[in-house]
């Protein structure tokens, strides 16, 4: 099994005892997975404990007592809320303080363990003014696992070639597209393929039937269809997406955002912006600010639309729409 966690940067990448921190906890727990499956912990008692539901008690119990089964165990503890700036009640304050004294005994002594020890810290960020933290980050390898929208591509390339998979150029290419170039949806899509597929090689076909696209990318082709001027085909693709079950207002949501998006990227170009200065700025994937600048609509035709639907927002939210009729006649007057 890969070690995922080598795709990022490792403080102390010889050091079994991880600390793995980062906002995204499907990544996190994705990168986890791939760690504790690794050969060399194959043999080792797993133990779990999620400190938002169990004890400080029951995770020192299980850093200090031995394993009944096998030599060593591996502790993985999830959601270490003592390592961020959570506030402690009044009450638990000095039970908490004498169990984090505790805890910082045993991190103080991590080397002497027999054991291997996970911290799954999914926070945006850990208070690095805290004794223990600042212990802990100095005792584990520690692992920030931060991956910018605008990288997701890349990001995604390193995985599936880390795991010994491989797409076909064009199969990749639409694996992102259909994932929106979302991380998250990228990778619980890929999850779905391995699945599925007898082999370690996917090709296009295979993700145009078992990925399916986004609301966003349905309710993008509406709009595109409308503004190429074939507002019949925009009309009916309107309605197939309501009798699918999409509510006018999360159409016109994304309506919004990708007219929104479109405009910036139209300004920042206007600024003479490059194509990575405009990504990075927005923080969106390059692929889609390039579409975004080949895209001939002009600026102050986008500036209209986008005050039409934020007209168009307010009335259906304060009840002068009743049905969908309202995102047709915009869609007749792109």
């Amino acid at each position: 099994m890969a070690n995922l966690v080598s795709l990022f940067p490792n403080s102390q990448p010889n050091n079994p005892n991880l600390l793995l921190h980062g906002a995204d906890d499907f990544l996190n727990d994705y990168l986890v997975r791939s760690y504790v499956a690794q050969a060399a912990f194959q043999d080792l008692e797993k133990v779990t404990v999620d400190c938002e539901t169990d004890s400080l008690d029951e995770l020192i119990a299980d850093l200090t007592e031995a394993s009944l089964f096998s030599q060593s165990k591996l502790v993985l503890v999830k959601n270490p809320y003592f390592l961020t700036g959570k506030a402690i009640p009044k009450k638990n304050q000095a039970k908490i303080k004498k169990q984090l004294e505790q805890l910082q005994e045993i991190f103080d002594h991590l080397d002497q363990l027999d054991d291997v020890v996970v911290m799954v810290a999914s926070y945006e960020k850990l208070d690095r003014r805290k004794k223990i933290t600042k212990l802990a980050e100095k005792k584990f390898n520690t692992v920030i696992a931060e991956v910018k929208s605008y990288d997701s591509d890349r990001f995604m390339r390193k995985l599936v070639k880390a795991e010994g998979y491989q797409f076909y150029p064009d199969a990749f290419t639409l694996l992102m597209e259909r994932s929106d170039q979302v991380l998250d949806t990228a990778l619980s899509n890929y999850l779905k393929l391995k699945m599925i597929s007898p082999d370690k090689d996917f090709s296009r076909d295979l993700v145009d039937r078992n990925v399916d696209r986004s609301l966003a990318q349905n309710v993008f082709a509406i709009l595109e269809t409308a503004l190429k001027g074939n507002y019949p085909e925009a009309v009916e693709r309107l309605n197939g997406q309501i009798r699918e079950g999409s509510y006018p207002v999360q159409i016109l949501a994304v309506f919004i955002s990708q007219v929104e998006f479109l405009l910036c990227v139209k300004t920042l170009a206007r600024r003479r912006r490059s194509e990575k200065d405009i990504a990075q700025e927005l923080g969106a994937h390059p692929y889609r600010v390039k579409l975004a600048m080949k895209n001939p609509i002009r600026l102050e035709k986008l500036q209209q639309m986008l005050g039409k639907l934020i007209q168009l927002d307010y009335g259906y939210k304060n009840g002068s729409y009743r049905d969908e009729r309202f995102l047709e006649i915009f869609l007749l007057n792109c």
